[in-house]
């Protein structure tokens, strides 16, 4: 769900300070690696490969 899309300002204020703690976090981790972490469908694809070794395509069929 999107920070608009929250139904109320109490929500909204939620989300924009989860996203900003997901953005921080994120900032740290690419610090320690050295590099940038894979974004969007490469990044799933990536997440899902490493917890058994197959890839989400795999695993659908």
């Amino acid at each position: 769900m999107g920070i608009e899309q929250a139904p109320t300002a109490k929500g909204r204020e939620a989300a924009r300070g989860l996203r900003k703690a997901t953005a921080k976090e994120e900032r740290k981790v690419e610090t320690r690696k050295g590099s940038e972490l894979k974004k969007g469908a490469e990044r799933f694809d990536e997440r899902s490969r490493s917890s058994d070794g197959k890839g989400a395509g795999a695993k659908q069929r």
